[in-house]
């Protein structure tokens, strides 16, 4: 998910700066017919990519939600302490969200503006300002979140260790072994029921 994420959010980054690229252009451009290409370019850009901000938030809030769960019901399995793996999972999630949120929220807060300019219902520099700190606030949250995600996938490593230790301790292969037999089980039963009239 680390290396994920990073590309999401250099596109997104880019993005983001290609429609406050085209935003400007569209400003600046004179006459009516290259200020309406300029306009369009520009109001494509901004619509997918308020759209591509919230799945890329969305994407880290199902992550943290999914692997926070997974910790749980895993420590609880094997019977491991709370600490230090599924409380900091936890922590993780309530330090990552509030920054995930104000990106998503910003987001569609310059995108509004953005129709509002259109309709001349708002002033150019509310949706220009919103623009720019749509911009500012994902770089932050970037920042925060792969830093983050990165400790994140560094806890299921160490949990996915101590399970292996533990089954270990109790006779069991490790789960690498488990999940082998397990996919030559459903093999031979999928052979079976071919076999089968």
């Amino acid at each position: 998910m680390t290396q994920t994420f990073r590309s999401l959010a250099i596109f997104l980054a880019v993005a983001l700066m290609l429609t406050i690229g085209a935003g400007f252009w569209s400003f600046f451009t004179p006459g009516p017919s290259a200020d309406k290409d300029a306009f369009l370019v520009h109001f494509v850009l901004g619509l997918s990519t308020s759209i591509i901000i919230l799945f890329v938030h969305c994407l880290v809030f199902i992550y943290f939600l999914g692997t926070g769960r997974w910790v749980k019901e895993v420590t609880l399995a094997y019977r491991m302490p709370d600490e230090p793996w599924h409380k900091l999972t936890r922590e993780l999630k309530r330090k990552t969200f509030p920054p995930a949120l104000f990106s998503m929220l910003i987001g569609i807060a310059a995108a509004a503006a953005g129709a509002g300019a259109q309709l001349q219902a708002w002033p150019w520099y509310v949706h220009m300002t919103l623009g720019l700190l749509t911009l500012v606030i994902n770089l932050w949250a970037f920042r925060i979140e792969l830093r983050n995600v990165t400790i994140n996938a560094g806890i299921i490593e160490e949990v996915m260790k101590e399970v292996d230790r533990i089954r270990l301790a109790s006779g069991l292969g490790t789960n690498e072994e488990a999940l082998r037999e397990d996919e030559a089980t459903a093999d031979t039963q999928e052979t079976r029921k071919a076999i089968q009239p």
